[in-house]
């Protein structure tokens, strides 16, 4: 017998192992085996679909985000171009207010010049007017108190009458 060349027998045993090995392993360890593996790439898959379900609820978080911060800056600007109106229209209406009341308080003004001018003029010329007669008194008095300055003082005043 040579050890290199394998007799019958030896295949035969072997070929018999070998088919009652794999019997065996079909029905105690490849069922499990395989169940494990299927239930393995059962759980794979439903990680990935979890995954993928995962990744489009982020994108559709991402989306509804931008749209919120686009709306909330359109939003912001909006409020900030209101502010900026109203602020620019109370500004517009004190000056105006402002300009109305700076007209009115000139007319006042003016008028009370007005008034204490005319006023003024009044009392001046009543002072004018007693002065006048003040001194027109004095000189009345001393010019009558003589007789020859009484009868120049007609002379003149036929004089005057003449040329008026």
């Amino acid at each position: 017998m040579d050890l290199v060349t394998p007799g019958f027998g030896l295949v035969f045993w072997t070929i018999i192992t070998f088919i009652f090995l794999v019997v065996i392993l079909k029905k105690f360890a490849w069922k499990p085996i395989l169940g494990a593996v299927s239930d393995r790439e059962e759980g794979i898959k439903e990680a990935l679909a979890s995954a993928e379900k995962a990744r489009l609820e982020m994108q559709n978080l991402n989306a509804d985000n931008e749209r919120i911060l686009k709306e909330a800056r359109a939003e912001r600007e909006a409020l900030l171009k209101e502010a900026r109106d109203i602020k620019s229209k109370l500004i517009e209406d004190a000056k105006g207010e402002a300009q109305v009341q700076a007209n009115k308080m000139i007319e006042q003004a003016q008028l009370a010049i007005e008034s204490e001018k005319k006023s003024a003029m009044a009392e001046l010329k009543n002072h004018v007017a007693g002065l006048s007669l003040d001194i027109a008194e004095k000189v009345v008095r001393q010019e009558l108190s003589n007789k020859g300055k009484q009868l120049e003082l007609v002379e003149s005043m036929l004089d005057e009458a003449k040329l008026n």
